[in-house]
């Protein structure tokens, strides 16, 4: 696991990448580190939403 496969998962959550990356991306990477890098980035995106609702909701 590197530091593109991290960049790799980051873009496809914003949707914009140029073709000619996102073909690069596909044959460099492994898709095992890619499932295990998007489900710790979903994971603390969850978090930070339910750190955020809890945060308004006290205030």
């Amino acid at each position: 696991m590197n530091l593109r496969t991290v960049k790799t998962v980051l873009w496809s959550f914003i949707g914009i990448r140029k073709k000619s990356e996102y073909e690069e991306d596909l044959g460099k990477a492994n898709p095992f580190h890619i499932i295990a890098v998007a489900l710790v980035v979903v994971a603390l995106f969850v978090a930070g939403l339910i750190a955020v609702v809890h945060w308004v909701v006290q205030n």
